[in-house]
């Protein structure tokens, strides 16, 4: 019997040392990005997207807690403007910043306190395509061992890739808006 349990517990840390080892070969840094042609020109969608005011408009995130406790400060809007939050477990608590904005981009830096520490930046780029403007909305900073482990698990990618997709639909219609 003990030897089995001795077996058992090998196959296990060997389990273990293998999940380990495999995830700390995945890239130390992550980008996930989705994309959508809107018809309208890009200083309508950038001025809507460096106002934080207006992310209950579009956001994917604020629909999912009306009671969310929202702070806005710094710059009305543009580079300086700070949007924090604190929710419930679907949007957790953080904040962003508008740091740069530049022609065809908006960058912030995103600190994430809940449901887990995080600090990434996201871009908002902007390109000509056809009558309209691509857009281009992407996450991206450090994949620490912790992250790289629950990526094997959870699909990281594809959930926040359907949060941005809708996300930009829902800023698609508010773009269009004549």
């Amino acid at each position: 019997m003990f030897r089995i349990l001795r077996y058992l517990l090998l196959v296990l840390v060997l389990g273990v040392v293998a999940i380990l080892g495999y995830a700390a070969m995945q890239p130390d840094t992550f980008r996930w990005e989705r994309s959508i042609v809107i018809n309208a020109p890009e200083a309508k969608i950038a001025a809507i997207v460096s106002d934080f005011k207006r992310g209950g408009e579009w956001s994917p995130w604020e629909q999912l807690d009306p009671g969310m406790k929202r702070t806005h400060s710094g710059a009305p809007s543009g580079v300086g403007a700070i949007y924090e939050w604190d929710g419930n477990d679907d949007v957790g608590a953080g904040r962003q910043e508008i740091t740069a904005i530049e022609p065809g981009k908006v960058t912030m830096k995103l600190d994430f306190k809940r449901p887990f520490e995080a600090n990434n930046f996201a871009d908002f780029v902007f390109a000509p395509e056809g009558a309209g403007t691509k857009v281009t909305w992407a996450i991206y900073g450090p994949n620490p061992l912790i992250a790289k482990v629950m990526n094997l698990v959870f699909d990281g990618e594809g959930m926040v890739g359907k949060d941005f997709d809708k996300g930009l639909a829902a800023l698609k219609v508010l773009a269009e808006k004549p």
